[in-house]
């Protein structure tokens, strides 16, 4: 007896596919990240390996300089530049309009040239003003003299009548008395006759005081005319110095650089118009770099060569203020140098220190990028380039001191670090 079929409803196959259990579906997303992790896991995984093959650089891109022992001269070469001894700067201090030009650029002039004239109506006039005041106060001062005198003349004339006078008074008063005394005089008379001698002795002591104190007033006023009268000269003067000043002439023999006047042109106080340099008396300016800007002293020993001769200086000045990593330096020859030109470039070598035996670098690029506090350092091979601390010293010459952290022989990278700042070594490929 087979078994018949179980009856089938219309919706029993739907209704078995939910029974089914639902297969998971992942989101697009969801993969990729998955991947991504994957791979980030594994360049993990392999960094160490990676880093440890260094970045690669180019040799032909890099510089190298072989560590060596030898004597360290503290010597800072340097290019300088010819300049006058000294320099006198001619400033107008007229206004006015230039009438005459003697002189041109370049031109070799001696002190108290006549340069150029100017001319300036109004220090004309003013001088005409000022010479008129003077001799107007020098006449009054003549004729306060001349009062003065005949005061004194007029004192002496009353003085000398009323000493005449008092001597005639004493003379009678002693006649009266012994005349009195014989009784040939009455009491009043000698009474008269002493009284009148009083009178005249007061007179005189009057007329001393009153004289005395008006040619003392009259003297004070003379006095005080006089310091005025001298304030108006000094003025005077001054104003004919203004005047002179308009005729310009040279304040020191040398050389004139700089100057363009030109006739007709107007000049204004203050104005520069040029400088006189001293001629055949030069001097070196050097820049050097601000590294050296505790070392470098007055009074050291420098040399340089012209004309294939070595002439000696030393350091004169330094301006220490520091432009663009640098400072100036100034150096005097201990005698006359050849004839030179003002502008003129010259190698020249500052002497910082003694000579001394050292471990010796090549100077480079690699100073500023490290501030010289680590380098690299290629191996045996050459292939290689590690990252290693250093100690570096002194530089000179296009040298540095090496103190510590490198030996001899070995090679140093000395070019730029820029491009592999972060690097802890370097993979040199040919």
């Amino acid at each position: 007896m087979s078994a018949s079929p179980l009856p089938q409803t219309p919706n029993s196959g739907a209704a078995m596919d939910r029974q089914r259990p639902a297969k998971p579906r992942w989101p697009r997303r969801a993969v990729i990240g998955a991947g991504a992790a994957a791979l980030l896991g594994l360049l993990l995984w392999q960094a160490p390996s990676l880093l440890s093959l260094g970045a690669p650089v180019r040799l032909s891109d890099v510089d190298l300089s072989t560590v060596a022992a030898g004597q360290f001269r503290d010597d800072l070469v340097s290019r300088a530049t010819v300049a006058p001894l000294q320099s006198v700067l001619l400033d107008s201090v007229e206004d006015g309009r230039v009438e005459a030009v003697l002189v041109h650029d370049g031109a070799a002039v001696t002190r108290g040239q006549l340069m150029f004239r100017l001319s300036s109506p109004q220090r004309e006039q003013e001088l005409l003003a000022r010479s008129s005041e003077v001799a107007q106060q020098l006449a009054n001062l003549s004729s306060l003299r001349s009062q003065w005198v005949a005061a004194q003349a007029a004192q002496r004339r009353a003085l000398t009548q009323a000493e005449f006078e008092l001597a005639t008074a004493r003379r009678n008063n002693s006649r009266t008395v012994e005349l009195a005394k014989s009784g040939f005089i009455s009491p009043s008379a000698l009474q008269d006759s002493i009284e009148l001698l009083a009178q005249q002795q007061r007179l005189l002591d009057q007329l001393r005081a009153d004289g005395a104190a008006e040619l003392a007033t009259r003297e004070q006023s003379l006095r005080e005319m006089e310091r005025a009268v001298q304030g108006l000269e000094k003025r005077l003067q001054s104003q004919r110095a203004s005047t002179d000043a308009l005729s310009v002439r040279a304040p020191a023999d040398g050389r004139l650089t700089g100057f363009s006047l030109q006739v007709g042109e107007t000049v204004r106080p203050g104005a520069h118009l040029g400088r006189i340099d001293s001629a055949a008396q030069f001097k070196l300016v050097t820049k050097v770099d601000e590294f050296h800007l505790g070392r470098v002293a007055t009074g050291q020993r420098a040399t340089a060569e012209i004309g294939g001769q070595r002439h000696q200086l030393s350091v004169a000045r330094i301006d220490p203020q520091v432009k663009e990593g640098r400072f100036s330096v100034e150096l005097a020859f201990d005698a006359a140098p050849p004839a030179l030109q003002v502008g003129q470039s010259l190698d020249c070598r500052l002497t910082l220190g003694a000579a001394s035996a050292a471990l010796l670098l090549g100077e480079g690029p690699f100073l500023a990028d490290s501030g010289g506090a680590w380098v690299f350092v290629l191996d045996a091979s050459g292939r290689e380039a590690q990252r290693r601390k250093v100690r570096l010293g002194r530089r000179a010459a296009g040298l540095i001191e090496v103190l510590d952290g490198l030996q001899p022989g070995e090679r140093v990278i000395t070019s730029s670090y820029r491009p592999f700042l972060q690097a802890a070594s370097l993979r040199l490929q040919p």
